[in-house]
């Protein structure tokens, strides 16, 4: 791996910059809320299904939940269909976006409906899990706008340690490369999760520090993108 010093970020990007982000609203009729968020190359569709009752495991007046999926043809060697039983991959990822959901959003603000978001990856260049986050707050805002409720902005940003520098969102040559990966997911009120892997070496608590204050500076520019996109939904 090259050293930091002569070696360029595929994008040209400063080691602290975010990928241009845009979001097309409602590219599905009938869904309660639906958006493909376009992150770099990373582009996922957002779907979210608004539907009455809730499962019978929960005391609270409303549950979520979330689906995600590669589809055919969005990664370099064709993404099989997980027919039968999902992957242990697709399984963390879905359960991250819920867990994620469930963070921010007040169950009992859903008056006894369940929201369930489905997560499509359309083309896969890094950063998946993130943008389906950062996608579904502006579907799940605008379907839960049927039951009056706003919950607060949520997103996810990836990071990466390369040769001991910190390199913020990484596209899919760079996280094919990284010595630690990262996702942060973040909350206007605070933090909802923290992965950070060690890859190929470890990471000091000074540079997962660093990592999470990037997080944190970087959350009102994605809640500038999700507020700009909820204002041209009407929301």
């Amino acid at each position: 791996m090259s050293d930091l010093q002569t070696w360029t970020r595929p994008s040209q990007r400063a080691l602290t910059e975010l990928r241009p982000i845009t979001v097309e609203l409602s590219p599905q009729k009938f869904a309660a809320g639906s958006v493909i968020i376009k992150w770099g190359d990373t582009h996922v569709l957002c779907s979210a299904s608004l539907e009455e009752g809730v499962p019978s495991f929960t005391d609270k007046l409303g549950w979520v939940g979330a689906e995600y999926s590669l589809l055919p043809g969005s990664t370099h060697t064709r993404a099989r269909r997980e027919r039968k039983s999902v992957g242990g991959r697709t399984a963390e990822i879905q359960r991250l976006i819920a867990r994620s959901l469930r963070g921010a959003i007040d169950l009992d603000q859903l008056q006894e409906h369940t929201l369930t978001l489905d997560c499509d990856v359309i083309q896969a260049d890094g950063g998946t899990r993130c943008a389906a986050i950062t996608g579904s707050y502006i579907a799940s805002s605008i379907a839960l706008s049927r039951l009056g409720y706003r919950p607060p902005h949520f997103a996810a940003v990836s990071f990466g340690l390369m040769n001991g520098h910190v390199l913020t969102d990484l596209c899919y040559e760079e996280d094919s490369q990284v010595d630690v990966d990262c996702n942060v997911v973040w909350c206007e009120s605070g933090l909802i999760e923290v992965q950070g892997t060690a890859e190929r070496g470890t990471f000091t608590p000074a540079q997962l520090s660093e990592m999470l204050t990037r997080a944190n500076a970087l959350s009102e520019q994605l809640f500038a993108v999700q507020r700009e996109a909820l204002q041209r939904a009407g929301v």
